[in-house]
Order: structure tokens, then C-alpha cells, then sequence
């Protein structure tokens, strides 16, 4: 198959693909090694200088932007530690899967203590199709700039409820969301552990990466940051809404604005 050459990507593009690289970085570590996992958890709803969080650099420092500010650092930290906290059955499911060494079943033994590694660089895929000249060309897709905001997270939590739990999802919700929108730049990082783990227990996936960036962004764009996310949870509630009640004058299909 023969692809066309890919989009360069733009500043905000190279962003978000830096920020994916080390959320799928700490997944994997937190999935692969479990004494990882713990020390990343302990960081939840922790100040970055609190002595609970010192071995998590061992995992963050090394993902660090130069530099980078108090604020940034504890959007890394935070994000990391809600990787590594999982609802509890899905603990006891991976528990399950443990030795008595804690680590996995086949896991390999020759892993180090912490299972540490320096991430590497690019994308985790570099299995790029074998040229096959006899297909015709396909366009490359563009690299993205941005994800599902937490408000479109919270609008799915929504839409995948039966019934009378649709009411009842719907209520907690809208309620959990605009509380988020209200707080400040260290609210923010004590009021989401509650609320993200909500979505994780209902199985709604949430974009860590644009999650991160949010954060990052937070303390000088929290009041654009937040309208984004109640403008996402709004307008997918009214176009579900619409196709529910195959209403015609549904609004137009939903084009997320730039984060930025």
C-alpha cells in the first residue's frame, strides 16, 4: 500500500504527541509493573512536595519538560497517579494475576526492581504497512492537536446509561462537571480523583493526554478551559437528545474547538 507523505505536524500537534507518549508510557508501566503502580497512586490529591510523592519522580522525572513549572509538574504528577489508580475491581482483577513477588504472572524475571526504563522516543508503532506498490494510494491522516475533553467523557457516561439510570448518571454528571469548573488552579487537582474515578468505574474511557494538557493549561485558561468542557458535555447531550427523539432540527454534528 502506498500512503501519502504524512502532514507535518504543527506546534500543538507535537504537543498532544508528546503528552500521549507519556500517558501510554505510565499505563504500561503501571499495567507491567505493580510496586510502579503504587508509588504513582500514592500521589493522588498530593501536593508535589509532599514526602508521599518523592517516589514517583523516579517514574516522571525523566518525562519532564526543562524547566518546567511547579503547575506543570504537579498536571504530570496528578495525571500519573489517576493512570495508576484504578477502580477496585479492576485491582482485584489484576491482583489476581499476581505472584506472590507481586509481579504478573510471566512476567519476566530479569525485570528490574522498579522496572524502570528511559521512554522512548516517537510513537509506540513503528510497524509502518510493507510498500505494496500494486495498492493505490491513501491519503495520511493529519496528526491530531487535541482530544475528547473531560466534558465529552462525562456526556458518555451519560448516553451509554439505560433507562433510569440515564436520569440518575445525568444528574450526577452535570453536577460533578460544573463543580470542576469552579475550582482553582489547586482545587482542580483535589476535586478530580473522585470524578475521574467515577467515569473509570462506568468504563468510560478518558483521554489522559488532553486531560494533561488541561491541566498544564489550567491556572492561566481555566475559564476557557471549562467552557470547553461544559460547551462538549452540552452539545453531545442535545445532539443524543435529538437522534433519541428523531427530532430533524437537530443542531450541527459537534466540531470541538481548539483547547488553545
Amino acid at each position: 500500500m502506498i500512503t501519502t507523505e504524512s502532514p507535518k505536524p504543527d506546534r500543538a500537534a507535537k504537543h498532544r504527541q508528546k503528552l500521549v507518549e507519556y500517558v501510554t508510557w505510565i499505563d504500561r508501566t503501571c499495567s507491567e509493573n505493580p510496586g510502579a503502580r503504587v508509588a504513582l497512586r500514592a500521589g493522588l490529591r498530593q501536593n508535589i512536595n509532599n514526602r508521599s510523592t518523592f517516589a514517583m519522580n523516579r517514574y516522571i522525572a525523566p518525562w519532564l519538560p526543562e524547566n518546567a513549572s511547579d503547575a506543570t509538574q504537579r498536571a504530570y504528577f496528578t495525571v500519573a497517579a489517576l493512570i495508576a489508580s484504578r477502580p477496585r475491581a479492576a485491582e482485584n482483577e489484576d491482583d489476581e494475576d499476581e505472584n506472590e513477588d507481586g509481579a504478573p504472572d510471566g512476567a519476566s524475571a530479569e525485570r528490574s526492581d522498579n522496572g524502570v526504563q528511559r521512554p522512548e522516543s516517537g510513537p509506540d508503532s513503528t510497524d509502518a504497512p510493507a510498500g505494496d506498490e500494486a495498492e493505490p494510494a491513501v491519503p495520511a491522516e493529519a496528526p491530531e492537536r487535541w482530544g475528547p475533553s473531560l466534558g465529552s467523557a462525562f456526556a458518555e457516561a451519560v448516553a451509554e446509561a439505560p433507562g433510569r439510570d440515564r436520569e440518575m448518571r445525568e444528574s450526577a454528571a452535570e453536577s460533578r462537571l460544573n463543580m470542576l469548573t469552579r475550582q482553582g488552579a489547586s482545587g482542580i487537582h483535589r476535586s478530580l480523583p473522585a470524578s475521574v474515578l467515577y467515569l473509570r468505574q462506568l468504563d468510560v474511557p478518558v483521554d489522559w493526554a488532553q486531560l494533561l494538557a488541561d491541566l498544564i493549561a489550567w491556572p492561566d485558561h481555566s475559564g476557557r478551559i471549562a467552557r470547553r468542557w461544559l460547551q462538549d458535555y452540552y452539545r453531545r447531550r442535545h445532539r443524543d437528545a435529538n437522534q433519541a427523539g428523531g427530532d430533524e432540527g437537530s443542531t450541527p454534528d459537534s466540531t470541538e474547538e481548539s483547547p488553545e
